[in-house]
């Protein structure tokens, strides 16, 4: 897969939030930020996959979307397509570099909580009240998950 070996991170941070604002739930926003700033060389069908991950996944209320997002951009840079075991050296990376986003989003949404049900309970749903603070957490998770990719794949931050 081909990867701009610059970014800023900054503007994939702001481009998720943006995407978010505009119609994309928080998954969707996150991964179309994702492919559109690294310029992957992938079909955008990768940003309708990850469209049934917003909202805890399905509207159930789980693991938040924004996280969900994540995962799944990494999965698409660091993951694996052969089946070669829990050892597969390729999946141990990505297992770790999800748990750090993981651990990451956690804490540094405030809420101490990856769940869509804790994140959103003050908020009515249905009246949109929850969408600000989606949108600042589907932010936080997308320049995580960039500044993962540009550590680990040792490109250049043009915000430094």
């Amino acid at each position: 897969m081909n990867i701009k070996s610059e970014i800023s991170v900054d503007k994939v941070r702001q481009d998720a939030e943006d995407n978010y604002r505009n119609g994309y739930f928080c998954c969707e926003a996150l991964m179309a930020a994702v492919v559109d700033n690294f310029e992957l060389d992938v079909p955008r069908e990768v940003i309708a996959m990850s469209s049934g991950m917003a909202v805890g996944a399905g509207k159930s209320g789980c693991m938040c979307g924004a996280l969900n997002g994540g995962v799944l951009a990494l999965g698409m840079i660091f993951g694996r397509t052969e089946q070669n075991g829990p050892k597969d050296p390729k999946v141990v990376k990505c297992m770790e570099l999800t748990h750090e986003l993981h651990d990451y989003f956690k804490e540094a949404n405030g809420k101490h909580s990856n769940c869509c049900r804790v994140l959103t309970r003050e908020f009515d749903m249905g009246a949109g009240e929850h969408k600000e603070q989606c949108i600042r957490f589907t932010g936080i998770a997308a320049k995580k998950v960039a500044e993962i990719i540009v550590r680990e794949k040792g490109l250049k931050n043009i915000d430094i």
